[in-house]
């Protein structure tokens, strides 16, 4: 019988959780638990970590789960390895919905690096004016870079303190408009933007909006994942539970 997880979060898990809904196959719809008001879903949900690999593979078992589709962050790196690993064990199939990574075009500005410490390491010694478009969970490192005003844009409020010393929070969630990103951008004078290579739709506004002003982006690059079966659109997702036809990449 079919019974799928996704592992959520991101528009493209909402999209499909509707598609299954609509079409009345059994799922459950899992969030990491991030979010203080994750967006409702039509299928039954879930909140919270499931304790590592070994938990997750119970509770693959326990729910009798027949497919995993693994639709999260592209940075949520450790629930990803987690989840190869555990459908590994109970040979359960996996595929990935990942946004295709963005590419730079005619009249960026990007610095591509590594990681998040590169990242720090790329921003300009004299004080600036930076958004920093890479969400709360790595902030800290930026306080090698104390002399820098940050702009934040968050889902939820910050629970106590930033660690940051100069720093202001807009409260927000994608996705997001040219218009609306071209706004902030001057609003808050910003002079540089990091972000993370996540791809997709929703958040691209904000490269589009630098690449008018002339702003420099540092762009952090995907962390490193399991070989995966990955499907690039809701059609090949389908497919692959056997709904439709269509093709996968690998």
């Amino acid at each position: 019988m079919t019974h799928i997880l996704i592992l959520g979060g991101t528009t493209e898990a909402s999209l499909l959780a509707a598609r299954l809904a609509a079409e009345g196959i059994p799922a459950i719809f899992s969030y990491a638990g991030r979010t203080a008001a994750p967006v409702g879903q039509p299928l039954p949900m879930r909140l919270g970590g499931f304790g590592g690999t070994a938990g997750l593979a119970q509770f693959l078992r326990s729910e009798g789960i027949s497919h995993v589709v693994d639709a999260t962050h592209p940075f949520a790196a450790q629930i990803s390895r987690n989840a190869a690993l555990a459908c590994a064990e109970t040979s359960t199939p996996l595929l990935a919905l990942e946004r295709a990574a963005w590419v730079a075009g005619e009249g960026d500005r990007w610095t591509l690096v590594s990681d998040t410490e590169a990242a720090v390491a790329a921003l300009p010694k004299a004080p600036a004016r930076v958004f920093l478009a890479i969400g709360k969970q790595t902030l800290t490192s930026f306080t090698a870079r104390p002399q820098h005003h940050y702009l934040l844009r968050l889902v939820d409020p910050p629970d106590g303190g930033l660690p940051l010393p100069d720093a202001s929070v807009v409260i927000d969630r994608g996705p997001f408009t040219v218009e609306g990103d071209l706004a902030l951008l001057r609003h808050h004078r910003i002079s540089h933007i990091v972000a993370k290579n996540s791809g997709g739709a929703g958040a691209e506004a904000k490269l589009i909006a630098a690449r008018a002003l002339g702003l420099p982006v540092i762009l952090i690059d995907r962390p490193a994942l399991p070989a995966r079966n990955v499907a690039h659109d809701l059609a090949a997702v389908m497919a692959w539970i056997g709904h439709q036809p269509a093709r996968l990449g690998v």
